[in-house]
């Protein structure tokens, strides 16, 4: 099997394990200390999150951690939460205020399926269920690192990481920026997420390579923002399942529209070189994550 279908194949199998267990903690049922789960909230939070998504975060926190001597069962809900912060932010960044979208990953946004306000909430749910899930589905880590988990999430999905990421891109509909500026917001509002899942991993299975890990996220989650602008330019909607072109339409700056298509590319190439590089210590251990960088940098949808 190549490393590019190595990667396809432990992408998808982890996708079935994290899609199977976000479908059980996204049941009626009440679960302790709760009262009631409203069905039209519970509904608009499946439709967020059951939806078919590559789950490429999840997998890089399960794929690390592996490397690492780490076992899947044991970061499940780690991994469940992480996704369920990265849905939440899609729900919230879809809605008129913010984005303006009206599909996501070929079906309707969820404030289109349903309401503003539903789509609120359902953000608001399922970003309190996402550290709940860190600490209850992940019961087989020691509690220190559970502890260490949450923390590290609640830096990098916040106030310095993502969502103050969101909150700089804003600002590029509104003026200049400079590239390291662009670059900056890259790191946060689409990095930090990535760059957790990769330092996760090396927590959870004990903070071995923590740092290289980190650095490795920090690598692809640049080139995932950049090879996203680019498909914004080079690609149709189709076969992204969501609107292209709307940075231009937006007249948003982006290292795509400063720099042009070829120096775009050389950047995605320097990236993978780095990932690959921080890597080569592992051997063909780590060719998974290898194969998980190209696909990032080069993927077509």
């Amino acid at each position: 099997m190549s490393d590019h279908d190595a990667f396809r194949q432990s992408l998808s199998d982890r996708a079935v394990l994290v899609e199977a267990f976000l479908d059980t903690q996204l049941s009626a049922d009440p679960r302790d200390h709760e009262t009631e789960r409203p069905e039209r909230l519970l509904a608009a939070m499946r439709h967020a999150v059951l939806n078919g998504g590559k789950r490429l975060r999840p997998f890089l926190l399960f794929e690390v951690n592996a490397l690492l001597g780490g076992s899947d069962d044991a970061v499940l809900g780690a991994a469940a939460g992480l996704e369920l912060v990265h849905c939440y932010s899609l729900v919230h960044d879809d809605l008129p205020s913010m984005d303006d979208d009206d599909l996501r990953r070929g079906q309707p946004t969820v404030h289109r399926k349903f309401d503003e306000a539903t789509a609120i909430l359902a953000g608001d749910a399922l970003v309190t269920l996402a550290f709940d899930l860190t600490i209850s589905g992940s019961a087989g880590l020691p509690a220190e690192r559970r502890s260490e988990l949450v923390l590290l999430l609640a830096r990098s999905a916040g106030l310095g990481g993502m969502v103050g990421g969101q909150m700089l891109d804003l600002s590029l509909e509104h003026g200049d920026a400079a590239s390291d500026m662009i670059t900056t917001i890259h790191a946060m509002k689409t990095g930090a997420l990535i760059r957790y899942a990769c330092e996760a991993g090396a927590i959870a299975a004990g903070g071995t390579e923590r740092a290289r890990m980190r650095r490795f996220g920090e690598v692809i989650g640049l080139a995932f923002q950049l090879a996203d602008d680019l498909l914004d330019v080079t690609a149709d909607s189709a076969s992204m399942g969501k609107a292209t072109g709307k940075d231009a339409a937006a007249g948003k700056q982006t290292l795509v529209g400063m720099h042009g298509v070829d120096w775009v590319r050389a950047r995605l190439d320097a990236h993978v070189a780095e990932a690959e590089a921080l890597l080569a210590p592992f051997g063909a251990r780590a060719a998974v994550l290898c194969g998980a960088a190209r696909f990032i940098a080069y993927r077509t949808n």
